[in-house]
C-alpha cells in the first residue's frame, strides 16, 4: 500500500475505489479473511495487515426489511443484510425491484451506482447496490 494510500484513511480508499468502478474490500495477510467494513487494524490479529482485493460482488439475501415512505420522498426502499461469497455480511439495497418481493435466500450481484438516497450532500458519491440474480 502506498504511503498516500495510507493516509486516506480506509474509509477513503473505499470509496476511492469504488469511484474508480472497483468493489474491494479488505483481506488480512495473517489470516487470510476479508474484513468488512473497512478499518485500520485487523479485528481478529489487532494486526496492521490489511490490504484491499477486487471480490465477485456475489452474495445471498441474509435479512431484509422494507422502508415504507411517501412517494414525494422516493417511495418505499429495502434494506438488506447481503452475505457476500468471501464471507462478510454488509448492509445495502437490492434495486430494480418491489421491496415486497425481496426474500431471505435470493441471490444477488453487487454493482457499482450513484444512488440518490434523497438525505446524501456528496449523491455523486457511488454506492454498493444489488441486483437479483436470475436463476440459471
Amino acid at each position: 500500500m502506498s504511503s498516500d494510500q495510507e493516509a486516506l484513511g480506509a474509509d477513503a480508499q473505499f470509496f476511492q475505489h469504488l469511484r474508480e468502478g472497483r468493489f474491494m474490500i479488505q483481506r488480512s495477510e495473517g489470516t487470510g479473511q476479508f474484513v468488512f467494513y473497512p478499518r485500520m487494524i485487523c479485528p481478529k490479529t489487532g494486526k496492521k495487515d490489511l490490504s484491499f482485493e477486487e471480490v465477485s460482488g456475489r452474495g445471498v439475501i441474509y435479512g431484509t426489511t422494507a422502508v415504507q415512505r411517501p412517494e414525494k420522498y422516493g417511495g418505499n426502499y429495502n434494506l438488506c443484510l447481503i452475505d457476500l461469497e468471501e464471507g462478510v455480511r454488509m448492509l445495502s439495497r437490492v434495486v430494480d425491484v418491489d421491496p415486497d418481493q425481496i426474500q431471505i435466500g435470493m441471490k444477488v450481484q453487487a454493482h457499482i451506482e450513484s444512488v440518490d438516497f434523497g438525505t446524501f450532500k456528496n449523491s455523486d458519491q457511488p454506492v454498493v447496490v444489488f441486483r437479483l440474480v436470475e436463476a440459471a
